[in-house]
């Protein structure tokens, strides 16, 4: 078992798993405590907000495509996560008897393309996964490990394995404990 400080990836789990299961519970409790009709101010602010952001993680990952940036696949996970949000919120707060319009948008406009974004992604991670296999199969350093791979013991730094006093986590063996 390591001992010392916690790496950042033991703090991501330990939190995030923290959090995950906090807002569970809250959206439990919210479901059950909330009135079903509510009326906002800032109607407005909050779509043109949210569709703004939207637009920006579109330009976003047009932006790194061009540029030919790995931060295409991070881009369209984004991009794809927003679009199920947005349909989510379009079908369930729809207002004016919109439903038809709404659900008819999200099965043939927003899923489609969030879908698109996913696989974008996904292409995306498994090519840059095949140039680092390329590179390191020419004899390259890597500081990346594959795809369903952990660091290699070559790798200078594994991702979210930095302990909190900013140093490595040692040795790879430190990196991934036994399970």
């Amino acid at each position: 078992m390591r001992r010392g400080p916690w790496t950042l990836r033991q703090y991501v789990m330990v939190v995030f798993g923290a959090i995950g299961v906090g807002l569970l519970l809250w959206a439990i409790w919210l479901s059950a405590s909330l009135q079903p009709h509510h009326e906002t101010e800032h109607w407005d602010v909050a779509w043109s907000g949210f569709d703004s952001g939207l637009a920006l993680a579109f330009i976003l990952t047009a932006l790194a495509a061009w540029r030919r940036s790995p931060w295409v696949s991070a881009g369209a996970a984004a991009t794809g996560t927003l679009l199920l949000v947005d349909a989510w919120f379009d079908v369930v707060l729809e207002s004016h008897g919109e439903l038809r319009w709404s659900v008819l948008t999200a099965l043939f406009g927003e899923l489609p393309l969030a879908f698109v974004c996913f696989w974008i992604a996904y292409r995306t991670e498994r090519f840059l996964a095949q140039m680092v296999d390329a590179a390191v199969g020419r004899g390259a350093a890597s500081h990346l490990a594959t795809a369903g791979q952990g660091a290699a013991e070559r790798d200078l730094v594994g991702v979210l394995e930095v302990t909190a006093d900013g140093e490595t986590a040692g040795e790879p063996r430190d990196a991934h404990p036994p399970t």
